[in-house]
C-alpha cells in the first residue's frame, strides 16, 4: 500500500468526516524522506479513536479560549500536575490499610486466576495440537491411501506389460528355436525350411553331374581327335600360287605336296592348251586373212594393168612387211605369250585356294562356335555354384552375428537376473521392509537408499548426521524443478536458435540476391552501389573544381586588397560587423561626428 492510501485509511479509522474525499495519491509526495515514512508509521501504529477529542471537548476548549483564562501548556502543566499528584497522595495515605488489604488479596485472586488461565490455555494449546495432529494424520492416511492406489496401479499396469512382453519374447523365442531345430525327418510333414542351410543338395548336385556328363560327352563328340591338326593345317603357307618356273621338290606321302603338284600339273595342261588354241587361232587367222587379200588383190589386178616394175617393187615391200611381221610374231611368240600364259595359268588355281581357304574358315567358326557354347556352359556352372557358395557365406556371416547378439542378451539377461535377485534380498532385509513404527530416518544399512540420496544430490553433497526419507523428497522435488528449468531454458534456447537461423537464412537471401541479382552469375559490384560511387566522383570533382575557383578567387581579392585601401577598409568594416557591432557602433559614431565637424567646417 502506498504511504497516501495508508495515511487515508488511518484518517478514516479515526472518524476524520472528509477523509471519503481524499485521495492517498494526492499524499505520497508527503512522505517522500525517511523522516516522513518514520512519521507515517508512527502515526498509523499509535493514533485511533481514544485519540480524537469529542465536540463537548471542542466546544469547553474553545469557550476557555474566548474566556481569557490562561491555557498552561508544556512545562507550567507538567508542574500543575505534580502538585495535583502529592495532594492525592496525601489525601490517600488515610486509607492505606485498608487498601492494602485489598491489594492482597486481589493478587491472590489474581495469581489464582492467572494459573487457572494457564492451565486453560495448556489445555487449549494441547486440544489444538491433537486435534491439528488428528487432521494432520487423516490428510496423511488419506494421501498414503492414495499414493498406495496409485502405486497399485501402476505396478499393475507394470506387471501386465511386462507379463504381455514376457509372453510376446516366449512365442518368438518358441518360433526361433522351431526354425533352428528344423530336422531332415520334418521335412515332410513340418513346414518349409527357412534358411539355405536346411536344404538338402542332392537335386541340385544330381543335377550338376547329369550337366557336367552330358557336357563332356557333347565336348568328345564335337572335338573329335585330330581335329585342332585340321585346324592348324590351315595354314597360308600352304595355299600358295605355284611357280612353274621353279623347281618343285617335296615328300610324296604328303598331301600338301600332292596337292601342289597335281595343281603344278593343271597349270602346265593349261599352258600347253592355251598354246595350242593360240596357234590354231594365229594359222587360221593368217589363212583367212591371206585369202582376203589375195581376192583383194585379184580383183585390183583385173580391173588394173600394172607394169613389170610396179609389181617388183610391191612385191620387194611386201617382203618387207613380212620379215617384220615375222619379227613381231617371233617375240611376241617368245616373249609376251608366255608370260601371259603363266599369269594365266597362276590365276587358274585361285578359285581351288579360295574355296580351300572359306572351308578352313567354316571349319574354324563352327570349332569356334562349338568352343562358346562349352565355355558358356561351363561359366553357368561356376557362377551358380559361386552363387550358392556366396549365400552359404552371407547365411554363415549372419548365423554369428545372430549368436553373438543372443550370447549377448543372455549375458544381459544373467546380470539383470543377479541384479534383481541382490534387489529382492535387500529389499527382504527385515530392518528396511518391516518397522514396528515408521521411521524418517535413513538406516545406516540401507545402502540403496543412501546411494539414491548421494546420486539425487550429485555435487552438492552436505555433510549430515542423519538422512531422511523427506530429505530425499526434497532433493528430488529440487531435481525436478531444476530439470523444468533446464527444459524451459532449452526451449527459450531453441526457439532463440531457430529465430537467429531464421534471421540468418533471410540475411542470406538478402545477399545472394545483392550479388546475383535474380541471375546466375556472381557480380562483384552492386549496380545502385556503382551508381552511387560514380555520382558520389562526380560530386567529388564539382567540390574540387568549386574549391579551386574559390582559391582562385580568394587569391584575387587578396591582390586586390593588397593594392586597394579602400577595399582594405571594406573588409575590417566587415569583419567588424560580423565579429564586433559595438566597436563597427563607434567607428560609425566617429567617422559621423568627424564628417559632421567636416561639414560645419566647410560652411564656416
Amino acid at each position: 500500500m502506498n504511504s497516501g492510501n495508508q495515511f487515508v485509511e488511518t484518517l478514516k479509522k479515526v472518524g476524520y468526516p472528509k477523509a471519503a474525499q481524499l485521495n492517498g495519491e494526492d499524499f505520497d509526495w508527503l512522505f517522500e524522506t525517511v523522516e516522513d515514512k518514520s512519521f507515517l508509521e508512527w502515526f498509523c501504529g499509535n493514533v485511533n479513536e481514544q485519540h480524537v477529542l469529542a465536540e463537548k471537548e471542542l466546544q469547553a476548549f474553545d469557550a476557555l479560549l474566548k474566556s481569557g483564562k490562561p491555557v498552561l501548556e508544556e512545562e507550567a502543566l507538567d508542574e500543575v500536575l505534580k502538585t495535583c499528584k502529592t495532594f492525592d497522595s496525601k489525601s490517600s495515605s488515610m486509607e492505606e490499610g485498608e487498601l492494602q488489604k485489598l491489594e492482597e488479596e486481589f493478587q491472590a485472586l489474581q495469581k489464582i486466576k492467572n494459573l487457572k488461565i494457564h492451565r486453560r490455555n495448556k489445555l487449549q494449546m494441547m486440544a489444538s495440537t491433537n486435534s491439528h495432529m488428528s487432521l494432520k494424520l487423516n490428510d496423511k492416511a488419506e494421501e498414503a491411501a492414495k499414493i498406495l492406489k496409485e502405486g497399485q496401479g501402476i505396478f499393475t499396469a507394470i506387471n501386465t506389460k511386462i507379463n504381455n512382453e514376457l509372453h510376446s519374447l516366449t512365442e518368438g523365442v518358441k518360433k526361433l528355436t522351431f526354425f533352428f531345430t528344423f530336422s531332415d525327418s520334418e521335412q515332410g510333414l513340418g513346414p518349409h525350411p527357412v534358411f539355405l542351410s536346411q536344404l538338402a543338395l542332392d537335386k541340385y548336385l544330381c543335377q550338376e553331374e547329369k550337366s557336367t556328363a552330358a557336357l563332356t560327352s557333347y565336348t568328345k563328340k564335337q572335338f573329335f581327335q585330330g581335329i585342332s591338326e585340321l585346324v592348324e593345317s590351315s595354314n597360308e603357307e600352304n595355299f600358295q600360287l605355284v611357280d612353274i618356273s621353279k623347281p618343285l621338290i617335296c615328300d610324296e606321302n604328303n598331301e600338301v605336296c600332292k596337292e601342289r603338284l597335281e595343281m603344278a600339273r593343271l597349270q602346265m595342261a593349261y599352258i600347253c592348251a592355251q598354246h595350242q588354241l593360240i596357234q590354231r587361232k594365229a594359222k587360221d587367222l593368217s589363212i583367212n586373212s591371206a585369202v582376203q587379200w589375195a581376192e583383194n588383190n585379184l580383183q585390183s589386178l583385173k580391173n588394173k594393168t600394172f607394169g613389170k616394175e610396179h609389181l617388183e617393187a610391191r612385191i620387194s615391200s611386201l617382203n618387207s612387211e613380212i620379215s617384220k611381221i615375222k619379227e613381231q610374231l617371233t617375240q611376241i611368240n617368245n616373249e609376251i605369250l608366255p608370260s601371259l600364259v603363266k599369269e594365266n595359268a597362276q590365276l587358274l588355281n585361285m578359285p581351288v585356294v579360295k574355296g580351300d581357304f572359306d572351308l578352313q574358315i567354316a571349319r574354324q567358326d563352327y570349332y569356334t562356335s562349338r568352343q562358346d557354347q562349352v565355355c558358356n556352359q561351363l561359366l553357368k556352372q561356376k557362377a551358380s555354384f559361386e552363387l550358392l557358395q556366396l549365400a552359404y557365406e552371407i547365411e554363415l556371416r549372419k548365423h554369428r552375428d545372430i549368436h553373438r547378439q543372443l550370447e549377448n542378451i543372455i549375458q544381459d539377461l544373467k546380470q539383470s537376473s543377479k541384479a534383481l535377485e541382490q534387489r529382492l534380498e535387500m529389499m527382504s532385509d527385515p530392518l528396511i521392509s518391516q518397522h514396528a513404527v515408521p521411521r524418517n530416518t535413513i538406516d545406516s544399512r540401507d545402502d540403496a537408499s543412501h546411494r539414491l540420496y548421494q546420486l539425487l544430490e550429485g555435487e552438492n553433497q552436505k555433510q549430515q548426521l542423519f538422512r531422511t526419507h523427506e530429505g530425499i523428497e526434497q532433493v528430488a522435488q529440487k531435481l525436478k524443478q531444476d530439470i523444468i528449468s533446464v527444459q524451459d531454458q532449452l526451449a527459450v534456447s531453441s526457439q532463440e536458435q531457430f529465430l537467429f537461423l531464421s534471421k540468418l537464412d533471410s540475411d542470406l537471401d538478402a545477399l545472394c540476391d545483392s550479388l546475383y541479382c535474380g541471375g546466375n552469375k556472381i557480380l562483384l559490384s552492386n549496380q545502385e552501389l556503382t551508381e552511387q560511387l560514380y555520382q558520389l566522383e562526380v560530386n567529388l570533382n564539382k567540390l574540387n573544381q568549386l574549391i579551386m575557383d574559390l582559391l582562385a578567387d580568394v587569391k584575387a581579392k587578396r591582390k586586390v586588397l593588397e593594392t586597394n585601401t579602400l577595399h582594405q577598409m571594406e573588409r575590417k568594416l566587415y569583419v567588424y560587423f560580423f565579429k564586433d557591432e559595438d566597436y563597427l557602433k563607434d567607428i560609425v559614431e566617429k567617422l559621423e561626428h568627424q564628417s559632421q565637424a567636416q561639414t560645419i567646417g566647410l560652411e564656416d
